[in-house]
């Protein structure tokens, strides 16, 4: 056989399990951006406080903090096919655990459905990110990373829709009001069927990937086990510094694609739910836009100034601007399909274009001459992904009690610090190979 022919083979051999991973990708997404639909739908039937209404962002997202070692132990354990059907399996738990909550309606209950739907999702994560990686050549995984990125904000688009399709389209005139408790019963009821289908899709997809023609990967032994080495990554700035802009972009990304639906309910927006799917449209946007051109027209470091730029002042143009102008969607219109969305909803939505990219930038930036220390930083990086639980608290606790919308509009003050450090990490903090 000709080197041209097995090469041929070994490209038709990956085609299935990367439509497979393509497909978990989705899911992945799917489910995290599903939130952005919860949070103000429960918020309103369980009539919660803004603080209250950030915990569930809280407990999907702190997940990661807790579970993310234990999660690689495992992998390597079990391997990368079974560590993706054990994701799967926990997000199968956690979905059926949504129906006692709504059936009682018992806020814990739906908290610790989060929490489990969180190491679910970061068990499979932590599988299926490497496993894109090393299933083909080392020379396309960026391209593939890029793909699996747009279809995992590409799911944050559809996830809303879906769930006011499936959950909300049988309510209307139910904003602003004080509802009865016959609507609060049928609203939280109204949970229980879509739930009850997320469950025995992702079951049987678990099933499906455990009987899958998914290759098994060699293991890799971890090359920071020794002690020490944790200490010696620190050590460079660039990197540490990055898990903690990484941590910041996390906590804005999030307050943007997930409070969003919780500020359109107090302004009075009818289809609050869907509002998700404006910031993760800009997002997917924001992506293909960094794809074309990074690096062939602008380099990691200049794209991700820009972004933290364009992030301050779409910041200050929310908590300045007027809830009751709508000159931005009169002039996109044609966009927006005639939807009337008060100006500071769509810089909220405008967001997900300035965070787009920063993730990809920030990544190889913080890993540059890492070396040997590659892998542990990877580790702490993607530990950053805790930001999105302490995000939504601090814009909870900075909007105060009242759930007004003018209080929730002051919230969002506090992604201007954000901005302004992952400003400070593209300009020098990239650059730092030592703290003297």
């Amino acid at each position: 056989m000709s080197l041209t022919q097995e090469k041929q083979e070994k490209k038709q051999s990956n085609v299935v399990p990367m439509i497979i991973v393509a497909g978990l990708f989705f899911i992945l997404g799917f489910v995290t951006w599903l939130n952005g639909s919860l949070m103000p739908y429960l918020q309103q039937v369980l009539q919660l406080s803004p603080f209250q209404a950030s915990l569930i962002l809280f407990s999907f997202y702190i997940a990661v903090t807790f579970t993310a070692l234990p999660s690689a132990l495992v992998i390597r354990k079990v391997g990368y096919k079974n560590g993706m059907a054990l994701g799967l399996a926990t997000m199968t738990f956690a979905a059926l655990l949504f129906i006692p909550a709504a059936k009682t309606q018992m806020f814990p209950l739906f908290l610790l459905a989060q929490l489990v739907m969180g190491a679910g999702q970061t068990l499979l994560q932590t599988a299926v990110n490497p496993y894109v990686v090393r299933i083909g050549p080392e020379e396309s995984a960026a391209a593939r990373i890029s793909i699996m990125g747009i279809l995992n904000k590409g799911a944050g688009v559809v996830a809303p829709i879906v769930f006011t399709a499936l959950i909300l389209s049988g309510f209307t005139d139910t904003v602003g009001v004080e509802l009865t408790q016959g609507q609060i019963d049928d609203m939280a009821n109204s949970l229980i069927t879509p739930y009850l289908g997320l469950a025995i899709f992702i079951g049987v997809l678990a099933f499906g990937i455990k009987k899958a023609p998914l290759p098994e990967l060699p293991s890799e032994e971890e090359e920071g086990e020794h002690k020490g080495q944790l200490k010696e990554a620190l050590a460079h700035p660039n990197l540490a510094l990055g898990v903690v802009a990484l941590f910041l972009y996390v906590a804005v990304e999030v307050i943007a694609g997930d409070t969003i639906g919780a500020f359109a309910l107090a302004l009075g927006v009818e289809s609050y739910s869907v509002m998700t799917s404006y910031t993760m449209a800009c997002m997917v946007f924001g992506y293909i836009l960094g794809i074309t051109l990074i690096p062939r027209f602008i380099s990691q470091q200049k794209a991700l100034m820009v972004s933290a730029v364009f992030g301050l002042v779409l910041s200050l143009g929310v908590i300045l601007g007027d809830n009751n102008s709508f000159a931005i969607a009169n002039s996109l219109s044609f966009i927006l399909g005639g939807a009337q969305l008060p100006d500071t909803l769509i810089l909220i939505a405008f967001l997900g274009l300035a965070n787009a990219i920063v993730w990809p930038a920030i990544f190889p930036l913080a890993l540059s001459g890492m070396g040997k220390l590659t892998s542990v930083g990877s580790a702490l990086l993607v530990m950053g992904i805790s930001g999105g639980a302490f995000g939504p608290l601090f814009w909870s606790i900075a909007s105060g009690s009242s759930g007004q919308a003018v209080d929730l509009q002051g919230g969002y003050i506090v992604m201007l610090p954000c901005y302004l450090f992952i400003l400070f990490y593209a300009v020098k903090g990239c650059n730092m190979k030592s703290w003297k």
